[in-house]
Order: structure tokens, then C-alpha cells, then sequence
């Protein structure tokens, strides 16, 4: 019997001797056999290849391999050594000798790779049915699609057949499967995870993505995948993520305006969204009514413009030779390339970059914005009716992120009244990955139902996933005239400094009002102490010694102990500056021993 497949879970019974990576082999090999019907696999998983894996591992051990045992699947557009790369068309065939730099680390970190899955013709489309190997099926009720391109990763994650999957992200590739199957869909910004070894559907808006049980097992898989890699040019080093609202009390996100919002005349789907907006405001944030306006015309400009002819680009000396080898809706997709002049891809990328000029003014009033992944499901039926029509409307909160240079993760939002799942997508702009996936995590944990069609329990993350980025922000408490709405709170906000909880401190602290009667002191004793209101801030570490500089003595910067056990840099004072202080510990802190005061004095 599996346990959960949640990376945690499987690591634990791997810890505990319940489970070894051949046990989970055989059974997953035995799993794998019970959906033939779905389209899954171009490449399916081969018995011998994984058993010689299994004991590979068994005899290296756990140590220093961060996903020892874990299963993966990749999608067929991904190179694995010795396993042939179809991207979804016969003819198109060949056999990498390596694998790519991604899949490469991860079994570097002891994952095992499964197999090879099925996708949309050369990663073009959003649904799941535009493949010769056959219309992947969706996880829940097979009559529906399965959401593309990354068809077959997702689903397999969905019935239990992997921990985590591979797929690849333009358009909404890792996001709208994701949707249509429960799962998590990070689609990191672009460039952080290296595109050597995959074919490009449009390389300069390309990213892989990651299909996940929980949005910590996404970000243990991008701890390890993440690396700029020279040999891919348009990779490019993680940068600081800056305030981090995945973990913040308080954080604003961004929803369109009512009359920007589309479902096709699903109500469940529009219900469903208006109950995530009510789920985000639970959990700390504030609603920020945005314009998405600007965001849909950029995502016109990705079909609709001369995007398209990339797409042409990446498989042109094939194309050229073997267009009668593509399926006809793929073909006619890449042969609208012709249409474009190089004076039109100037003058939209030209747009463009007005648009992101205007979609970006939404950061300095949000954290990240909340959208719907898809408007609605459509039945296969359905979709081969009318491919195009329909794909394109499976991309209308979709299409724009990687034009915008957006990092994006799509979480669950739960299951329609027919049982089928739909989910809701966050963003944020470029290297805000992290706070991202902390904040799904959170969602997550919120909704306390499992991820998938085949998880029982809740997922439960024991332990935090690594931090693979830097933050390039440092946090302060404060207990005194910084606190929010006192008199020197200014200084924190002009230096960009957000609050990123209001708490208390350890029951070892004694307050004292120093004699100029504007500031107090905080210092920290053996025996009587006591809990203080205190107040976290966060801000650019670029700030600190300015900010620092202009703390007049006799108060300086040191740790302080919060109520939880964290330490963190805050105020404290020096012995001699509490000659003639008056000890207000009693009072609870700064903020009302000052209204006591403006009480006394009325």
C-alpha cells in the first residue's frame, strides 16, 4: 500500500523502513496499469529501467539526496537520456544521449523518473486532445478535457502515478491542467529553471513548470531545479523576492472588476471565485479592486500577433520538410507564422512594452493579484467542435503572464456541483516566486481538502520546504514611536518597510519611557519579566544602514526574542541611557502607556 505520494509523506515512510523505492516501483507500476484509457504515456514507465533505479538508490541511501525515492514525470517536449522526445508527433522523434538540465539535477537529487507523457502537439494548446498518441483524459470524469499542454503530467500527478511532474508553460501549459485536475501549477518566472534540453514552443516566453500535491512540494522540487545554466541564453540568476507576502498577517492582492470577469456562463466557476476572494480576505488580505484591461490585450498579442511565428521558428527546418506530419489544427496554428512581417513583430513588441509600462502601476498598489485559472470546463466533445474558439478562451487569465514577465502559481479552488475541480491562479511579477508559493501553501492549508483525485488525507507540511532565494529584506521589531500610526513610523514606510505582523515580545522584557518622554526603552531582564506589544516590519536590506544611521542614542540595534521564539534585529537601549526612565512594563506597551497619558492629561 502507497502512503501518500506528497514528497513528505513518501520520505517519511522511506525514513521509517515502511517503504523502499523498489516497493513504491512495483506499485506504482501496478497503478500505472489500471488507466490504459487515459492517454497518459507516450513513453510509459518501463519495468526494468526502474527497478535498476530502485536498487541504484537503495545501495547510495537517503544522505545529502533531497528527493531520494521521490517519482516524476516528464513531459514529452523534455529530453530523458535514452528515452525517445516526440513533443507530441511521430515523425518528429529523436533520442537525447543527456537529459535535460532540469531532469538532469533532479535525478542528481535522487527523484526517479517514471516515464515520458503525453502533451498537445508541440506544446500548442490548452486542452489536452490535440495529440496523435490520443486525447488525454481528464483525472475526474474521462468525457472531460484534460487541460493542455502538459495533458499527461498533470493528470498523472492527479491518479496517483507520480509526486510531481514536468510540463512547460507559454500560454497557461502548467497552469490550466493544473486547474482541471485539483493539482497545484507553479509556473516560475522565466528563466529561473534552464530550457536546455527541451523544445521550445516559443522560446523567448517559455518556462517549465511543476505539477505538485501541495505548493511546498512545488517549491522542493524548484530548490533543486533552480540553477542559471549558460549552456540555455535566456537563463538568468534568481533575484531577491523582496517583501515577502506569502508570509505576512497583512498583504493586499489585486481581483478584476466584475464586468472584466468572464465564465461562459458557468455560475459554479464565477461562485467559486467570488468564495476565493473571501478565502484570501480570511487569511490577511485586502481586496484591491484592478483594471484587467491592459492585461487581456497583452494576452491578445500572444495568438493574435506575431508571437505566433516563434512557434513557426522553433520547428522550421521540420516544418519545412514534414508539415503534412502535424495534426491539422497544429499546422494551421504554426502556418499563420506566414502572415507576419518582422516590421509587425517590432511594432507589437513595441506594444508591449506600453502595456507593461501600464499593467505594472497594479504592483504599487498590491501584492499580488487573484484571477480565475480557466472561465470554465469543456466536455472533449465539446472541444474538437470547435478547437479554436475554445482554447482560446481556456487562455483569457492565462495568456499574458510570461509577455508580462509574471511568476504564477494556480492553486485549487474546489469542485463544481458535478464534481469537477477548478482552480484560481495568483501572480506576481518576476522573482516573487517564493512569497508566491508560501501564500498557496497557506490557501492550502486553509481548505484542508487533499490535492488530486487519489489523496485521502490532508496534506500536512511537517517540515518548511528549503528556501532557495534570498529575500534581500531584513526584518525589525519595534515597540516604540515606529509602531504603526505613531510618529516615527515614517521613517520605516519612506524606506519601502511593510509590516509583516504584529505579535508581542518574550516574557523576559521591562519597557521604560526615557526622559525626553517621545521614545521608550527596551531591555531585557533575568527575572521579572513581561510580554510586550511589539510589531514586526520588514524592509530592502539596502535600507538598514540608513535607517540604522538615524537612531539617536541611547537607543541602538540589537536581537529581540519574540513571544513565538523567533529572533529578530529591533531596538534596545543602552544601561546608562535608563538614568531618570520610568519603568511602564505595567501598561503592556508603548502604545497605551501614551494613551494612558493623553487620557491623564485631558
Amino acid at each position: 500500500m502507497i502512503p501518500s505520494l506528497s514528497i513528505a509523506a513518501l520520505q517519511a515512510s522511506y525514513r521509517g523502513g515502511e517503504l523502499t523505492p523498489t516497493l513504491l516501483v512495483e506499485s506504482l507500476l501496478r497503478r500505472c496499469a489500471d488507466y490504459p484509457e487515459y492517454a497518459i504515456w507516450i513513453s510509459p514507465p518501463d519495468a526494468a529501467r526502474l527497478r535498476e533505479r530502485a536498487r541504484e538508490l537503495e545501495e547510495r541511501g537517503m544522505e545529502a539526496l533531497p528527493l531520494f525515492g521521490v517519482p516524476f514525470a516528464i513531459k514529452d517536449n523534455i529530453d530523458l537520456a535514452g528515452v525517445p522526445t516526440t513533443a507530441g508527433c511521430p515523425e518528429f522523434a529523436r533520442t537525447p544521449a543527456e537529459s535535460s538540465t532540469v531532469v538532469q539535477r533532479l535525478l542528481d537529487a535522487g527523484a526517479i523518473a517514471l516515464g515520458k507523457t503525453n502533451l498537445d502537439q508541440f506544446a500548442t494548446g490548452l486542452n489536452g486532445t490535440r495529440s496523435p498518441y490520443g486525447a488525454c483524459r481528464n483525472a475526474f470524469d474521462p468525457d472531460y478535457v484534460s487541460g493542455g499542454s502538459s495533458s499527461g503530467s498533470a493528470v498523472a500527478v492527479a491518479l496517483g502515478l507520480a509526486s510531481f511532474s514536468l510540463g512547460t508553460d507559454t500560454a497557461g501549459s502548467g497552469r490550466v491542467p493544473a486547474a482541471f485536475n485539483n493539482l497545484v501549477g507553479f509556473k516560475p518566472t522565466c528563466g529561473l529553471l534552464s530550457s536546455h534540453g527541451v523544445v521550445p514552443a516559443c522560446r523567448s516566453l517559455d518556462t517549465l513548470s511543476i505539477f505538485a500535491l501541495s505548493a511546498a512540494d512545488a517549491q522542493r522540487v524548484f530548490a533543486v531545479a533552480l540553477a542559471e545554466d549558460t549552456r540555455d541564453p535566456f537563463s538568468r540568476a534568481a533575484q531577491p523576492h523582496g517583501f515577502d507576502f506569502g508570509h505576512a498577517a497583512r498583504f493586499r492582492f489585486g481581483v478584476p472588476a466584475a464586468k472584466e470577469l468572464e465564465f461562459q456562463g458557468d455560475a459554479d466557476a464565477r461562485r467559486m471565485f467570488g468564495e476565493s476572494v473571501e478565502r484570501l480576505r480570511a487569511m490577511g488580505g485586502e481586496a484591491v479592486e484592478i483594471d484587467l484591461g491592459p492585461f487581456l490585450e497583452a494576452a491578445r498579442l500572444l495568438y493574435e500577433g506575431p508571437w505566433v511565428a516563434e512557434r513557426y521558428q522553433a520547428i522550421r527546418g521540420f516544418f519545412d520538410a514534414h508539415a503534412q506530419a502535424l495534426l491539422p489544427v497544429t499546422r494551421r496554428i504554426v502556418e499563420g507564422a506566414a502572415r507576419w512581417s518582422a516590421a509587425d513583430a517590432f511594432g507589437a513588441q513595441y506594444r508591449l512594452r506600453e502595456l507593461r509600462r501600464v499593467c505594472d502601476q497594479v504592483w504599487r498598489a498590491v501584492d499580488c493579484v487573484l484571477t480565475p485559472t480557466t472561465s470554465t470546463i469543456y466536455t472533449r466533445a465539446e472541444m474538437l467542435a470547435e478547437p479554436i474558439a475554445r482554447n482560446s478562451e481556456l487562455g483569457r487569465y492565462t495568456n499574458f503572464m510570461n509577455l508580462l514577465d509574471y511568476a504564477a502559481v494556480a492553486v485549487p479552488a474546489g469542485l463544481r456541483g458535478d464534481g469537477l475541480p477548478l482552480g484560481v491562479t495568483l501572480f506576481a511579477p518576476a522573482h516573487q516566486d517564493l512569497p508566491l508559493l508560501r501564500l498557496a501553501e497557506r490557501w492550502l492549508q486553509r481548505r484542508g481538502v487533499p490535492c488530486g483525485a487519489r489523496e485521502t488525507a490532508p496534506y500536512v507540511c511537517d517540515a518548511p520546504p528549503p528556501d532557495p532565494v534570498r529575500s534581500g529584506q531584513v526584518r525589525i521589531a519595534v515597540v516604540g514611536a515606529h509602531l504603526a500610526g505613531m510618529p516615527l513610523n515614517p521613517q520605516l514606510l519612506e524606506r519601502g518597510a511593510r509590516l509583516h505582523e504584529a505579535t508581542r515580545t518574550a516574557a523576559c522584557y521591562r519597557l521604560y519611557a526615557l526622559p525626553d518622554g517621545r521614545r521608550p526603552a527596551l531591555v531585557r531582564v533575568a527575572r521579572g519579566g513581561a510580554e510586550l506589544e511589539c510589531e514586526v516590519w520588514e524592509m530592502p536590506a539596502r535600507e538598514l544602514g540608513d535607517f540604522a544611521a538615524g537612531i539617536a542614542a541611547p537607543l541602538g540595534l540589537g536581537s529581540v526574542l519574540l513571544e513565538g521564539g523567533a529572533t529578530v534585529p529591533g531596538f534596545i537601549c543602552e544601561p546608562l541611557g535608563l538614568d531618570g526612565a520610568r519603568d511602564i512594563t505595567d501598561f503592556g506597551g508603548w502604545r497605551a502607556y501614551r494613551a494612558a497619558e493623553r487620557s491623564a492629561t485631558a
